[in-house]
């Protein structure tokens, strides 16, 4: 079971451009959001990256203002985070075993990025319908990729729950808002 001392939140690419070719792309802005708010107010420490900013744009601004302030942003050009060092660098000093993923686009930088973490005996929870591609075909072609290698395909909700374990957690009632 996930747990919120061991587990890292990483959005991969959820970008300006990026977020507007994608499928759903109402549900991604408004899920990413979520997520970024549950990171802040369970204090779960978030990795942003960002696939060729003076191209792709940056992170969308309803994501970037509800991230913990100390969220690390990582440039990249590499499909799959993990060939980056700095990101190398920021997951290693969270000290987490636990990566929550999710972003743009399943079946390129989410799959790539979710298979080098589990080849490094990483634990990955993929967040599906916190993720999207261009097309559903290929969003659902990169979530049973990543689910062949080993990766927890679950929703948004289900970590919710997961991470407060109880309606005695002290910011249960606040986080249950996220999804009511």
């Amino acid at each position: 079971m996930i747990s919120q001392k061991d587990c890292v939140f990483v959005v991969i690419d959820v970008q300006e451009k990026l977020v507007r070719a994608v499928d759903n792309a109402h549900s991604i802005f408004e899920n990413t959001q979520k997520l970024a708010e549950l990171a802040n107010l369970l204090s779960v420490p978030a990795i942003v990256t960002e696939q060729y900013p003076k191209g792709l744009g940056q992170t969308i601004e309803c994501v970037k203002k509800y991230l913990p302030v100390n969220s690390k942003f990582i440039e990249k050009t590499n499909f799959s985070a993990l060939n980056e060092d700095e990101f190398k660098t920021q997951l290693s000093e969270t000290n987490c075993k636990q990566v929550v993923i999710c972003g743009i686009e399943t079946h390129i930088c989410v799959a790539q990025t979710t298979i080098d973490l589990l080849n490094n005996g990483f634990e990955v929870f993929v967040l599906q319908d916190v993720t999207a591609s261009r097309n559903e075909a290929e969003h659902l072609a990169g979530l049973n990729l990543m689910r062949q290698y080993g990766a927890k395909i679950v929703t948004f909700e289900m970590l919710l729950f997961a991470l407060l374990k109880s309606s005695k957690h002290e910011q249960f009632k606040v986080a249950q808002k996220l999804i009511l």
